[in-house]
């Protein structure tokens, strides 16, 4: 049931790096995403110790997913064409403060912090996460507008098979990558296609990640935090 409803999406779907860092406590563009998709699973990773550091991100202070309204919005509607399907989408980031970003950047300063390797980069060198792009000073999810997410199955609200976890630093994580199985590669095709019907854009290195083309705040990176 699952394959023959990722089919029918299918076929249904057929930065700037001197922009300012925003520091004010203004948050009264950004809304909670739940509020207006009902079903939607949130799971903020960064909240948490299950992401690529391993521990709480500086700027997380609840497992709350903010974005702009108009990226909500547009969530939402993606989540309620899902519905039809017997799907859904769970969310694992959505606004970042750049607070967090910089937290990102001096974990990765640190190479002698290597405990989250063997599940996050078990290819590549940490000392080449920048030189890679898998970390940068600027994050797009700083805008508002950016997600991280995947499918779920509405009744179980279990993972839909994507092939790789989530923040996996890797190019098995390409959305075109071939080393997944078929399922795998078909369930992606499926998100991206549900996402860009209602103007989101994928990213070429990661499956999970899409950001709104109309996006209200496309030169500021805001930074106060999640909560």
């Amino acid at each position: 049931m699952i394959r023959g409803a990722l089919l029918a999406l299918v076929l249904a779907g057929c930065a700037h790096a001197q922009a300012p860092v925003d520091q004010s406590l203004d948050r009264s563009g950004f809304v909670d995403a739940a509020s207006v998709a009902p079903g939607l699973v949130v799971d903020m990773r960064y909240y948490g110790s299950d992401n690529f550091i391993g521990r709480r991100i500086a700027g997380y202070e609840a497992p709350v997913c903010l974005l702009t309204r108009e990226a909500a919005a547009a969530l939402g509607r993606v989540q309620t064409k899902l519905a039809a399907f017997g799907l859904g989408l769970k969310m694992f980031d959505c606004y970042r403060p750049q607070r967090a970003v910089a937290d990102f950047v001096e974990w990765a300063k640190d190479l002698d912090d290597q405990k989250r390797k063997a599940a996050q980069y078990p290819n590549v060198d940490k000392s080449r996460l920048f030189e890679l792009g898998y970390i940068a000073e600027k994050s797009g999810h700083s805008r508002g507008s950016t997600v991280d997410l995947t499918l779920v199955d509405l009744a179980t609200r279990v993972e839909i098979d994507m092939g790789s976890g989530y923040d996996l630093f890797d190019t098995k994580s390409w959305p075109s990558d071939q080393t997944v199985g078929g399922q795998a590669r078909a369930n992606r095709l499926a998100l991206q296609a549900a996402m860009t019907v209602e103007g989101f854009r994928p990213l070429k290195e990661e499956w999970w990640h899409f950001t709104l083309n109309n996006e209200p705040y496309p030169e500021t990176y805001f930074n106060f935090v999640v909560k």
